[in-house]
C-alpha cells in the first residue's frame, strides 16, 4: 500500500464518507483502523488536518468568498508553482468542470487549494478527480454536482475497462 496522505484520504472517502454506514466513526477509532490498514501515523495526522482545513474552507460564508468570485468570461491564470505541480490534464479537468457549471470559481479555488496542500510533487488528473469529489462532497448545496461528477467518473472508468 502506498504511504502518502492522498492514499489515506482516498481510503477514508471510499470506506466511510461515500458509504451508508450511518454513523461516522470517531477520530480515535478511525485512526486505529487506518493504522491496522497499514498507514503510518504521520500520514493519518496529515490527512485529518487536510480534511479539517477542507471543512473550514467549505464553511466560509459566501460573503467571505466574494474576493474569488469572477465573471463567467474570465480565465484562471495558474502560477508557475501551480503549473509545475498540477498536470495540464488536471488543470483542463478543472476548467471543464467550471465550463459545464459543475463548479463555480469559488469551488474551483477550494479544489486548487486542497490539491496544492497535498504533499505530492505532481498532481495528475486521477488525483485531481479525487480531490474534486472530496471538495464537492463537503460543499453545502452541491450534492447534485457531487453525484453528477461521481457518476461521470465511474461511467468513464467502466468504459475504459470494457
Amino acid at each position: 500500500m502506498k504511504e502518502n496522505m492522498l492514499d489515506v484520504l482516498m481510503y477514508i472517502f471510499e470506506n466511510y464518507i461515500d458509504d451508508d454506514h450511518g454513523e461516522e466513526p470517531d477520530e480515535h477509532a478511525l485512526t486505529t483502523e487506518l493504522g491496522a490498514a497499514g498507514f503510518h501515523q504521520g500520514e493519518i495526522n496529515k490527512a485529518f488536518a487536510w480534511l479539517e482545513d477542507l471543512s473550514q474552507l467549505c464553511e466560509q460564508d459566501i460573503e467571505d468568498a466574494q474576493f474569488i468570485s469572477c465573471s463567467a468570461a474570465s480565465t484562471r491564470v495558474y502560477s508557475d508553482i501551480e503549473k509545475n505541480k498540477i498536470s495540464m490534464d488536471a488543470r483542463g479537468f478543472i476548467t471543464r468542470l467550471e465550463f459545464y457549471r459543475i463548479i463555480n470559481s469559488s469551488v474551483r479555488e477550494v479544489i486548487l487549494d486542497r490539491a496544492m496542500a497535498l504533499e505530492a510533487d505532481f498532481i495528475d488528473i486521477d488525483q485531481m478527480k479525487w480531490v474534486a469529489m472530496m471538495v464537492l462532497y463537503n460543499q453545502p448545496g452541491r450534492e447534485t454536482s457531487y453525484l453528477w461528477l461521481e457518476n461521470l467518473l465511474f461511467e468513464l472508468e467502466q468504459e475504459v475497462l470494457h
